[in-house]
Parts: C-alpha cells; sequence; structure tokens
C-alpha cells in the first residue's frame, strides 16, 4: 500500500524519537538543503523548529590526527549524519601542507562522529549518497573489498540504516543482509530538471532513444527506457585483458549494439563521470552514427581531469547536455556552464529521513514511476 508523502502524513504522527541531523565536513551543501524541506514540512504541521542540524566538528591536531565533536546533547535521538565521500574540496593541515581529504578521511570523519554521538543516540542512521569504495565491488584477483568492509564496519558501530543513491552495485549489501540498506535512483529528479532545461525535447521513440554506455549500466538505463517507452541499445567495452593499466585492463574499443540512432536524440546514463573519457568516446561514436542531439547523464559528475573536453565536445556538437545531481561535490567552475543541467535531489533525501522517522514505509518513495507517468502525462 502506497503512502501519501506530504506533511499531514509525516509530522502529525507520532515519531520514533527527537529527529536530528549531523553533516559530516564536507556534507554541509546537502544537510542545509534537506533541513530547508523538513523545517518548512514542520512548519506546515504546526510544529515550529529552526533547523534539525546539530552543530559538529572534527578538528585536527598539529600532527594530523583528529577527533569528532558533537556540540549538543543527543540523548534519545533519532539521528540521521550526512556524508559525502567524494568532496576533495575540504583541506586540513599536516605539517604546514594544505592536505585535501580523500574518501578514506571523509569515512573516517563519519566513524569518528558516530562515536562521539556513545551510543546515547535512540538510533542512528547515515545518508551516504556516494557509497564510499562503492567502485570496489567485486574481486576478481588478490584484491581488498573496501565497500563490503566499510559496510560491516557501521553495522559494528550500531548504524541501524544506510541510505544511498544510485549504487554502483547495490549487491554489495550482501554484506550487511540485517542491515536496513536503501538504493534511491533519482530517476524522477532527473526528467523534471532536464524538461525543465528543454521544454521541447521529445520522448517519441521515434526521435529519442537511451543507450547505455556499457554492461554495468544497464539496468538504469533499461529502466529509463522503460518508463519512457523508447527503445534501448548498448555498447560494450572491449578490454586488452593482456595489460593492466591504474589497476585495470584498458579499453580498446566500445563497440555498439542496437537499432540506428540517426536523426535522433540520445540519452545516456551512467552512475559517475570520472575523467569523462568512456562518455565522451560513446558520444563521439553515436554523433558519428548520425545522432543529433546527445544527452549524458551521471549521477555523481566528478569530472576528474578538467572541463576542457566537455567544452570542446558541446562545441563541436558532439554532446548537448551534461545532467548530474547535488549528491557530491560539484566544482563551482561546473555549475557556471550552460550545458550542465544541475539536479537538486534534497527533497527525496528529505522523504527518506522523515519516512524511518516515523517508520513509515519507502516502498512509494523508492519507486517514482507515478510521478515520472504524470510528467509525462503533464506535458501532453
Amino acid at each position: 500500500m502506497s503512502i501519501e508523502i506530504s506533511p499531514k502524513s509525516f509530522f502529525e504522527q507520532p515519531s520514533v524519537a527527537d529527529m536530528r541531523l549531523i553533516a559530516c565536513p564536507g556534507a554541509e551543501e546537502l544537510t542545509g538543503l534537506i533541513d530547508k524541506h523538513l523545517v518548512r514540512w514542520a512548519k506546515a504541521a504546526g510544529i515550529e523548529k529552526d533547523t534539525f542540524i546539530i552543530s559538529c566538528d572534527c578538528p585536527r591536531f598539529q600532527s594530523g590526527d583528529a577527533k569528532g565533536l558533537v556540540k549538543e546533547s543527543v540523548r534519545g535521538d533519532d539521528i540521521f549524519i550526512v556524508v559525502d565521500p567524494g568532496n576533495y574540496s575540504v583541506t586540513y593541515k599536516l605539517f604546514n601542507y594544505e592536505n585535501h581529504m580523500s574518501p578514506d578521511d571523509h569515512f573516517a570523519n563519519l566513524k569518528r562522529l558516530i562515536q562521539a554521538v556513545a551510543g546515547k543516540a535512540h538510533r542512528v542512521s547515515v545518508i551516504m549518497p556516494s557509497l564510499y569504495g562503492g567502485r570496489q565491488h567485486r574481486r576478481v584477483v588478490r584484491e581488498s573489498l573496501d565497500c563490503a568492509v566499510a559496510l560491516q564496519e557501521l553495522q559494528t558501530m550500531g548504524v541501524r540504516n544506510i541510505i544511498t543513491f544510485d549504487a554502483h552495485d547495490p549487491r554489495v549489501q550482501n554484506a550487511v543482509p540485517l542491515m536496513s540498506f536503501d538504493n534511491a535512483m533519482p530517476t524522477y529528479q532527473v526528467l523534471k530538471s532536464l524538461l525543465k532545461k528543454d521544454p521541447t525535447l521529445s520522448f517519441d521513440k521515434e526521435k529519442f532513444t537511451v543507450v547505455s554506455p556499457d554492461e554495468g549500466a544497464m539496468n538504469r538505463n533499461m529502466y529509463f527506457s522503460s518508463v519512457l517507452g523508447c527503445n534501448l541499445g548498448m555498447f560494450y567495452k572491449r578490454r586488452d585483458y593482456t595489460r593492466v593499466v591504474n589497476g585495470r585492463n584498458p579499453i580498446v574499443a566500445h563497440e555498439y549494439l542496437g537499432e540506428s540512432v540517426e536523426g535522433k536524440t540520445v540519452f545516456i546514463a551512467d552512475d559517475i563521470i570520472a575523467s569523462g573519457e568512456s562518455m565522451l568516446e560513446v558520444a563521439s561514436n553515436l554523433k558519428e552514427r548520425g545522432a543529433t542531439n546527445i544527452i549524458a547523464n551521471a549521477t555523481f559528475p566528478l569530472f576528474t581531469s578538467g572541463l576542457e573536453k566537455f567544452d570542446k565536445a558541446v562545441a563541436d556538437g558532439t554532446l548537448t547536455y551534461v545532467v548530474g545531481t547535488n549528491l557530491t561535490y560539484r566544482m563551482p567552475e561546473l555549475l557556471t556552464r550552460d550545458w550542465y543541467v544541475d539536479v537538486d535531489v534534497s527533497k527525496y533525501a528529505a522523504y527518506f529521513v522523515v519516512a524511518l522517522n516515523h517508520d513509515m514505509s519507502v516502498s512509494s518513495i523508492i519507486d517514482p514511476l507515478k510521478k515520472i507517468e504524470n510528467l509525462l502525462a503533464n506535458r501532453k
């Protein structure tokens, strides 16, 4: 049975415990946006609250050692800790060097703040939009399984719920089968933002098609093609298994499987744009095949090699838009680009917070099919 997602259905019912948010260093932006939604919904239900955020800090000693510090009482509260393992813009002093925080540092800070809560909270949940170690999701040779071990660490520390978005491989939850693990896909938010950017966009199957950039991204692209009622194609990566470069077998070529894309708008969805080389090669291949417009979508727009290659691709007509979310840190320059569509997913995350705080079902939140159908119907 689906639930009505509204202030009435949430805040006018008894909660598990008082709801509080904690932002790990680097996750303040997303936490602040989530808090604004919660405050607005609470006020609509007659509950006056200025903020749900608890002040915290992770100060460093001169040697680089750190500690977690929560600055208010949390006894009996329902705590939601937000962390962004990908925020490389956060720095600290290490022997007078300016050191940028790595995902390892962010995960360590998360554990420090869980320790600072010290078992006094009624319940601790972690909102980790980009899963720490999530790209290392399986063992092929003698190698570590970082994400699985991290999840087991959190479970041992007493974390009850993990909320993540577009996990590289959701099967990592097999490492903690007894812990609540919710993997949400921002499909509706992406389509809504894309239509706001380009209201003329047609999803007619004769004009629009979805293409998966590789076999690993098939599930998310199958979902897009299913809800939009259009066809699906895919690329597979032909690799050189005789060599290992930067820890992986290098890609020799991207081979296309699917119908003709000539004269069509092509939508490519993936979880991460890192250097962007694979996405640009796929886009270039599709352009050579006669695609009119190419829209790239990545939940986590990292752009680890900068934006110049994408600026050139847009100028050359190879790419039309790149759609990304605010679930991780985006470099300030990216937000100034006209070709970039920034998707705000904070309201979606806020739904999870209030639903869990009231022990209500999140099934209707995870499956946004009705909202997507209404979005598409209202355009006709």
